[in-house]
């Protein structure tokens, strides 16, 4: 399926949809969540999908994705990262379609109330890996279909 929501959701089996399959969602953060950080459901080829492993969203060197635990997004303890459990930063990346619907923010923390609904699996996610992103972003995109 296309979209990242539902594969997630039929991974975890909570059976929610909350995206069409014909959205591309994608990820924007930083102030104003005006970087652009990835397509969550683009094919794992696609040069700016962080399914891809070789391209600058889904590399787990590179400084303009969320998995370099060294750097801005991927940083665990930056307010700034999806990655960090405590944070309620407005700079945490948004998860929104190409249609401008605002899904939440794409973070693993379960408690903030505007995060996407799919936050706990997330948490889990990481949780389950120990916190390496590299594997994270592996075992996301294989849920989601699209390789790694």
């Amino acid at each position: 399926m296309r979209s990242f929501i539902t594969a997630v959701a039929l991974w975890l089996g909570l059976g929610v949809c909350l995206n069409p399959v014909w959205a591309k969602t994608m990820l924007f953060g930083g102030a104003g969540n005006k970087e652009y950080l990835g397509c969550l459901d683009c094919s794992e080829f696609a040069p700016d999908s962080i399914c891809n492993g070789f391209g600058k969203y889904g590399n787990e060197f590179s400084s303009e994705g969320l998995f370099n635990e060294f750097a801005g997004f991927g940083n665990e303890f930056a307010s700034k990262s999806p990655w960090n459990e405590f944070s309620t930063s407005r700079e945490v990346p948004v998860l929104v379609d190409d249609k401008g619907k605002f899904f939440g923010y794409f973070t693993i923390n379960t408690s903030r109330h505007d995060a996407v609904s799919f936050a706990p699996a997330l948490y889990r996610l990481f949780k389950a890996h120990n916190g390496n992103l590299e594997k994270v972003r592996v075992a996301l995109c294989s849920a989601l279909g699209k390789g790694s």
